[in-house]
């Protein structure tokens, strides 16, 4: 099962918060709230938050609603930072000109999902138990597309002007 948050509009740009979010992408939820505690940028505490979020969500489905998640299990399947809106400033600059600067801002996204004991994901991806299920096709012919020779003719030609 996987556990989604985001904050949007937070006032960090995307490539500042990349940088954090890049620190525990992949990790498990406790060892990330670790390294958030202990990374010097602004915008860890706001990853932390989230983070936090999405563990407290998680606890509140297993004990309350009956589902079957292993809080201890839990790592930060995706994190990432998209681009929002722009804000356009103006400064102020010598003899009456105007230097213009953009204030950027992020939409963070946190999905937790839940490993199993072999360390692979219980989460499924759509469309891969199809997939798995029917495995590789044997036997099948090479169907030869509209304006395409085979190779046996271009090869004949090859030889044809390699003799000339």
């Amino acid at each position: 099962m996987e556990f989604r948050v985001e904050t949007r509009f937070a006032r960090v740009s995307p490539q500042k918060a990349r940088l954090v979010l890049d620190l525990i992408r992949g990790r498990r939820a406790e060892d990330a709230l670790n390294t958030l505690m202990f990374t010097k940028k602004r915008v860890a505490a706001t990853v932390e938050k989230l983070l936090r979020s999405a563990l407290q969500n998680a606890n509140y489905l297993s004990t309350e609603k009956g589902l079957d998640v292993d809080v201890d299990q839990l790592y930060v399947r995706q994190a990432i930072a998209n681009d929002g809106p722009r804000m356009k400033r103006i400064r102020p600059a010598p003899m009456g000109r105007a230097f213009r600067y953009v204030r950027r801002i992020s939409h963070i996204e946190l999905v937790l999902a839940e490993r199993n004991k072999n360390g692979q994901s219980v989460a499924t991806v759509v469309g891969e138990e199809r997939a798995a299920a029917a495995g590789p096709a044997k036997g099948k012919r090479k169907v030869a597309v509209k304006g395409q020779k085979s190779q046996s003719k271009n090869k004949s030609k090859k030889k044809t002007a390699a003799a000339r």
